[in-house]
């Protein structure tokens, strides 16, 4: 799981930087933002990617190391590693995995395929359902249109890759974190149920009802295309897929050693390219372009966001939040733009602190706690999740499924263009959630 530990080493409370150093990690969003617009032949390029990322992110680590010395730079370098090992090893598996069969292209059926995600993503992750599902998804709907196509993709990211992972704490790191932090395992299931439920369901309908429209204009889908009956090729590689969850649960529940889980995964990433036939992974167009890309971005993202995720451990307490859609909201304008999960962390012990509970346990305290206590903790969890859909980088698989579909031909929004759907679609739906959920 991402960036986990990050915030919960002993002297992460000690550091507290000036505003002005989150300046470089500000610079990596706006390149990623800007320069595929500004010079997108070149922005295609994995050594264009890298030379600008690290250009920025060295000189960063550099000021830190010798200001505040290494302490946050090795969280932050065992974190990245762990979080793109954790990514590889879901893409190389599921990259194996091939589902044959019609699934439509339909709006109903694109909808159907969203649901089905939503809920298994709280058994695998959302990322290894966003893995998993992808494919299919892009070759179900190859007939449609390219504005279909993109409009399909960010709703899958809105669905699969972040809201969906609500219920249990293999669904979404933030709630993976909680649970090592002593919220019980099955409380996101008791308590976040109607939260989650009226989400995905507006999501869907909304996607059904413009998905509707859309396909009214689409080309027709061409006599015997993606026909037969379902079936799935390289299902082997549904058992590695399981045991890097698997490795992910016993991690949490034995707290091994940094490397231990990192080699588990990269083994099973390796037995899962031994193991599945050559001509499967080729019907997935399976590459290892888009796992590259995301390596480059995220080195460059994990090393800036040292300063701003440390200010705002130190700095948290300031905020002014006193009511659950204070944290809600707070929680999840943070989460939009950095690591998902320490910000639960950071938000969840100050919503602990505002009822004079301190420590590393005050978190999974609120689980115990009264309705008040619940009730910030359930603000935390949905605005950590939920809105790690905002943008791009608001969690690990949407930048991921967005490589996928590129790779795919689907000629993807823009940074900012994303962000214009989510404005659209998604800050109504959580005002609404505010409204029914949040109000104290």
């Amino acid at each position: 799981m991402p960036a986990l530990a990050l915030l919960a080493s002993a002297d992460a409370h000690a550091v507290a930087p000036p505003v002005w150093s989150v300046l470089p990690f500000v610079l990596t969003l706006l390149g990623i933002a800007v320069l595929p617009l500004v010079t997108p032949h070149r922005w295609e390029s994995n050594r264009f990617r890298a030379g600008f990322t690290w250009s920025i992110a060295l000189p960063t680590a550099l000021w830190w190391l010798a200001t505040f010395g290494s302490g946050h730079l090795l969280h932050a370098g065992r974190e990245y590693l762990s979080f793109i090992v954790l990514l590889g090893s879901l893409y190389v598996a599921s990259g194996g995995i091939y589902l044959r069969g019609a699934m439509g292209g339909t709006p109903v059926a694109n909808a159907g395929i969203c649901a089905v995600g939503a809920v298994i993503a709280n058994l695998i992750g959302t990322t290894g359902a966003s893995m998993l599902l992808i494919r299919p998804f892009l070759r179900a709907n190859a007939h449609r249109s390219m504005r279909s196509r993109a409009i399909g993709v960010v709703f899958f990211i809105f669905c699969v890759s972040n809201i969906g992972g609500c219920l249990t704490p293999l669904g979404d790191p933030p709630l993976f974190l909680g649970f090592l932090r002593g919220v019980p395992f099955q409380w996101p299931f008791l308590h976040l149920v109607p939260e989650w439920a009226t989400a995905v369901a507006i999501v869907l309908v909304i996607y059904l009802v413009v998905d509707r429209r859309l396909a009214v204009s689409d080309p027709a889908k061409p006599p015997g295309g993606g026909g037969g009956r379902f079936g799935v090729d390289g299902l082997r590689n549904g058992l590695v897929l399981l045991g890097v969850i698997g490795v992910v649960l016993g991690q949490g529940l034995r707290g091994w050693p940094f490397g231990v889980q990192e080699g588990a995964m990269a083994a099973l990433a390796v037995l899962s390219l031994l193991v599945t036939p050559k001509p499967v992974r080729e019907a997935n167009r399976f590459t290892f372009g888009p796992i590259l890309e995301v390596a480059i971005l995220f080195s460059g993202i994990f090393t800036t966001m040292v300063p701003a995720l440390a200010i705002l451990d130190a700095r948290g307490g300031e905020l002014g939040l006193t009511e659950p859609w204070h944290y809600f909201w707070a929680t999840g304008m943070l989460s939009s733009f950095l690591d998902n999960a320490p910000t639960y962390l950071t938000l969840g012990t100050t919503a602990a602190a505002s009822l004079g509970l301190s420590g590393d346990g005050a978190i999974g305290i609120l689980a115990h706690g009264g309705v008040a206590a619940q009730a910030l903790l359930s603000a935390v969890s949905c605005g950590a999740v939920f809105m790690g859909a905002n943008t791009y980088i608001g969690n690990g698989p949407n930048f991921m499924v967005r490589a996928i579909a590129v790779e795919n031909g689907v000629a993807m929004p823009s940074f900012f263009g994303y962000m214009k759907y989510s404005g659209m679609i998604l800050i109504p739906v959580f005002a609404l959630l505010t409204f029914l959920f949040f109000r104290s």
